[in-house]
């Protein structure tokens, strides 16, 4: 009898030391996460100062773009993205007098059609070859490229990058 009460004591034991581990674990991992900045924006594969990878590919109007020529505001959209399609109509009517080149992933004329007027729209599978150059995985992106073919800034939406942008 005196082993059965010592070892009900200590699986007591061990679990009142277990609760209080698991709590204080638990405060390390809150705080943890309010010192990460909740407004990061999206993972951008090519940070400023970054290179943009070597591709050709042919517009929605049948004109080549290259790495070679690329240069101005780059914006990746895709069909289905909520976001994306707030933001195209912006992004074709912003008055900077850079050259733009919109990429739309997936089959949306919808926003082809917004995107097309105002500028080059080039229509391409998730991993294409536009998306890989720029290793791009996230919709909407935004990218400021210089003449260099170099990331000056990118960010999810007009205002993380340094340009004017329409009201």
């Amino acid at each position: 009898m005196p082993y059965l009460a010592a070892a009900v004591v200590l699986i007591g034991l061990l679990s009142v030391l277990n609760l209080v581990l698991t709590l204080g674990l638990i405060r390390r991992l809150r705080e943890q996460g309010a010192a990460q900045p909740q407004d990061a924006g999206p993972p951008m594969a090519l940070e400023p100062g970054a290179e943009v990878g070597d591709f050709t590919t042919t517009t929605t109007e049948g004109e080549p773009v290259s790495r070679a020529i690329l240069i101005g505001l780059i914006g990746f959209f895709s069909a289905g993205c909520e976001p994306c399609h707030d933001l195209a109509p912006r992004f074709a009517r912003l008055a900077t007098g850079l050259p733009r080149l919109a990429v739309v992933s997936g089959d949306d004329p919808e926003l082809v059609a917004v995107l097309s007027p105002a500028t080059r729209v080039v229509v391409e599978d998730h991993n294409g070859v536009v998306s890989r150059a720029f290793q791009n995985t996230w919709t909407p992106a935004l990218y400021l490229i210089d003449g260099e073919h170099r990331v000056v800034a990118a960010g999810g939406r007009l205002e993380d990058l340094p340009i004017e942008s329409p009201a």
